[in-house]
């Protein structure tokens, strides 16, 4: 019989995760984790229960790859009598912050960390109400390994969802950000039926109210730039847009945090240097434990996870108004988008449909120069939904709310990854607060090969700073490098473009 330690506290997570040997303590009491092999998820490996209720909805192909539901519940029968000749965690919790779109969730993990996880990711309010009945559950049972042979996965890792019997499956992976991202997925899948928008953004609100939100990839800085000192954060990842406005899907934070700089983002910094943050796969010194954050001996992907109360400066509640600015993004390592450029609505749908960022040289194995990443709604791997339903959902709020939106490239200028200089963070800030606080000029100077207005004055930034050809030394090789990722777009929005309406056909970038 299986025994379940329920609703345990942070600090009950922690000692029990160290007397099982899942991790060690770090020197200011963080739980130090490693998830290896998997350092990230294993998008290959999921796949969703092909039923009536939800099959209609579904965008079927290589992302959401269907499983038929003999096969799941033949693996979950399996994995259910794995649980139980073995201890478990279960956590009661909640997902989002707006009680009216809110998911009450049932977190099952074999792991004590983690449980820990989905403590600090999560909403747990201080009192559950008695009669709490999870709407979804998600069981992860980390150590068992699938037999493709015999369970009709592709691997020994999957990742199964089950719109009808309301259950999410884990296993052969160590990595939590699973469990995070299978919640994402349920809302990605929920609240389109209930005319509410979920998205891949951080938000945070200014000194007036004014909503700002943020979209992007890992990697571009969605994080570190929506945590402002002078904005309060209401979310750093996952958001729903509802009739009444911005919402966080999650209790916590999931930072990167590789080279990450107690002076560039002190909040990060210090919310990742206090006791029951679990950190992953962060080198560390064996006798100090102390974290060697410049590190990326075990994973360029290293992560944090926090509660949000971690971080000082938050919204009660997350929850803030209808957005007044929309920031899109961009860490372009080709190094030719503008630092910062004005989008009208029709280009904020392009380019949210596109989703575009880079991977650079030796991020991953193979890649020897800049690879252009397109990832629909900035996060194509969790949209359940034809990407249309999303664009729809966000054009109508864009209209009806008169929002302000901005592209914005956190990558490289005067040359590609390896020639170039990674944009300054300072100017980025800089950028993007002079753009929500509405103190950019309408001056502006097109943009030959992207079709974009670049701003001719930001307040705080070197006027040649902005135009990205002028910081080229050589600009034939700037236009013969804009030319090229002119055409990647170009090729890469052929699949919408029978999809969306003439104004965004209009304004499609064309080499």
């Amino acid at each position: 019989m299986m025994k379940t330690h329920a609703n345990l506290s942070q600090a009950e997570l922690v000692e029990h995760a160290l007397r099982r040997g899942e991790g060690v303590l770090g020197s200011d009491g963080q739980l130090i984790v490693d998830t290896r092999p998997h350092t990230g998820r294993s998008p290959k490996d999921k796949f969703f229960v092909r039923e009536l209720s939800s099959e209609r909805y579904i965008d079927w192909g290589d992302t959401n790859a269907p499983i038929e539901a003999t096969v799941f519940d033949k693996l979950f029968d399996r994995v259910q009598a794995y649980l139980a000749e073995r201890e478990a965690y279960s956590l009661d919790c909640y997902v989002g912050a707006d009680e009216q779109y809110r998911v009450p969730v049932r977190v099952i993990t074999e792991f004590a960390w983690h449980n820990l996880f989905a403590r600090n990711m999560f909403i747990v309010p201080e009192t559950m109400p008695e009669n709490f009945t999870p709407e979804f559950t998600v069981v992860d049972a980390a150590l068992f390994e699938a037999d493709p042979a015999r369970d009709g996965t592709r691997s020994s890792t999957f990742i199964l969802v089950n719109f009808a019997r309301r259950i999410i499956l884990i296993g052969g992976t160590r990595y939590a950000g699973e469990i995070k991202k299978s919640v994402f997925t349920i809302m990605n899948y929920l609240l389109p039926l209930r005319d509410s928008l979920p998205m891949h953004c951080s938000a945070n609100v200014g000194r007036d109210g004014d909503t700002a939100i943020f979209f992007g990839l890992s990697g571009t800085g969605k994080t570190t730039l929506s945590a402002d000192s002078h904005r309060p954060l209401i979310g750093d990842d996952e958001h729903g847009w509802s009739a009444d406005g911005i919402f966080n899907f999650e209790g916590g934070c999931y930072a990167k945090v590789i080279r990450l700089s107690q002076s560039a983002e002190p909040e990060i910094w210090a919310a990742s240097h206090r006791f029951s943050t679990v950190i992953e796969n962060v080198v560390y010194d064996e006798v100090t434990r102390k974290l060697d954050l410049d590190s990326e001996a075990k994973t360029e992907n290293t992560r944090s996870a926090y509660p949000l109360e971690f971080i000082p400066n938050i919204v009660p509640g997350s929850k803030g108004g209808h957005p007044h600015t929309i920031i899109m993004l961009t860490a372009d390592a080709f190094g030719v988008l503008p630092p910062i450029a004005k989008l009208t609505p029709e280009q904020a749908m392009y380019h949210f449909l596109s989703g575009y960022t880079a991977k650079v040289a030796g991020t991953e194995r193979g890649i020897t120069e800049p690879t252009a990443t397109f990832s629909t709604c900035f996060g194509a791997p969790f949209m359940v939904h034809h990407p249309t339903v999303y664009a729809k959902l966000l054009g109508e709020r864009i209209a009806k709310h008169n929002v302000q939106c901005w592209l914005v490239n956190t990558g490289w200028t005067g040359g590609p990854y390896g020639v170039g200089s990674r944009m300054k963070i300072a100017h980025t800030r800089a950028m993007v607060n002079a753009a929500i606080e509405g103190r950019i000029a309408h001056d502006f100077e097109p943009e030959p090969f992207f079709g974009l207005q670049i701003p001719k004055h930001v307040p705080e930034v070197p006027d040649e700073v902005l135009n990205p050809r002028n910081a080229w030394p050589d600009k034939h090789a700037y236009d013969a490098q804009a030319h090229k990722l002119a055409t990647l777009f170009s090729e890469n929005f052929k699949r919408f473009a029978p999809s969306v309406s003439e104004s965004i056909n209009a304004v499609a970038i064309k080499p």
